[in-house]
């Protein structure tokens, strides 16, 4: 019997996962966090703070604590990891995890050093790092220890990240401060500009989910929405359909394809070779948006996948990484 337990950690924009050793899957929540405004205590941390956004009163202050994939806020990410943490530990345990968490490839030694030194202030005895495409890689069940190249995009709700992977490592990658946020931000943006028309997050995100595609689409859809005039300040309701959402996020889009032809062309021709032949595999929740692998064929050239559950793509990496540790060790920091 282990005295203490090992934890994979996705620490994402969106989403924070947690997969315990031999159990699997064992938190999922929103990686939202609700304050006091005044004494900054945690009020409510995931699903419960996530209902908060955009309805709280002046003295609760509600909080994404990572921000384009890395942390935004130390104190409150260090808060929400002591949360998860005793979620999944039970409040009493006496000996801190071991724990794996994802970052960027392309972080700096500072943002490393912050996710670390949060994890160990909320009571991990270790801490592992191992770079997020080569786990979405690993959990998209691409076989990354061959000596083949390997493209993995994987598109979170902070970042988008182009890697290209062979013989267990990262041989280039690209990444771009662009994903799923972003795209929201983007249909808020049109709304405001083009209908004076006010939303919260959660509308623009359902707006994307419902009739947002990333190509257009031969029958339009279309959608009621309701919100707030930004002129008069009274309740409002506009018809909007599904090419006006093309043209609004079509921008964020292109940036993500841009990020993915800069990776190809700083890539070793042998392992580009390798990349036509065996496509290019999508992971990250923000793939899920309609015909976004559609897209990345067209503007490549090269055939585009979703993995199977993408969303999950990066933590089951994680969680293989742990659980192998002998065999990934040259890939861990």
């Amino acid at each position: 019997m282990k005295l203490f337990k090992r934890l994979g950690i996705d620490l994402g924009t969106a989403n924070s996962v947690v997969w315990e050793e031999g159990v699997g899957i064992v938190l999922n929540e929103p990686t939202v966090v609700a304050i006091g405004a005044d004494d900054r205590k945690v009020v409510a941390v995931g699903d419960e703070a996530k209902k908060m956004l955009g309805k709280a009163p002046e003295y609760i202050e509600v909080i994404r604590p990572m921000e384009e994939g890395v942390i935004a806020d130390y104190e409150v990410t260090e808060a929400m990891m002591k949360y998860f943490l005793r979620q999944v530990m039970g409040r009493a345990w006496f000996i801190g995890p071991e724990v794996m968490i994802c970052v960027p490839a392309g972080v700096t030694q500072v943002e490393q050093r912050a996710v670390m030194d949060a994890a160990l202030s909320a009571g991990a005895r270790k801490v592992y790092l191992i770079d997020e495409p080569l786990a979405a890689a690993i959990g998209a069940k691409i076989p990354v220890s061959e000596p083949y190249g390997n493209m993995i995009v994987d598109i979170g709700g902070g970042a988008a990240e182009a890697a290209v992977i062979s013989l267990g490592g990262v041989v280039t990658h690209k990444t771009v401060r662009l994903g799923g946020t972003k795209i929201d931000q983007a249909i808020l943006e049109f709304l405001k500009k083009k209908h004076n028309l006010i939303v919260g997050e959660q509308t623009a995100e359902s707006i994307k989910i419902k009739i947002g595609s990333a190509i257009k689409l031969k029958r339009p859809e279309v959608m009621e929405v309701n919100g707030r005039d930004s002129i008069y300040g009274l309740p409002k309701a506009v018809s909007i359909d599904s090419d006006q959402i093309y043209e609004a996020i079509r921008p964020t889009l292109d940036g993500m394809i841009m990020a993915i032809r800069d990776t190809l062309e700083s890539t070793p021709p042998e392992l580009v070779a390798d990349i036509v032949d065996r496509g290019i595999v999508l992971s990250g929740g923000t793939s899920n948006l309609r015909n976004f692998n559609i897209l990345v064929t067209r503007e490549i050239g090269v055939s585009a996948h979703v993995a199977s559950e993408p969303q999950l793509c990066v933590i089951k990496g994680v969680g293989v990484a742990l659980e192998n540790l002998d065999v990934y060790w040259r890939a861990i920091r």
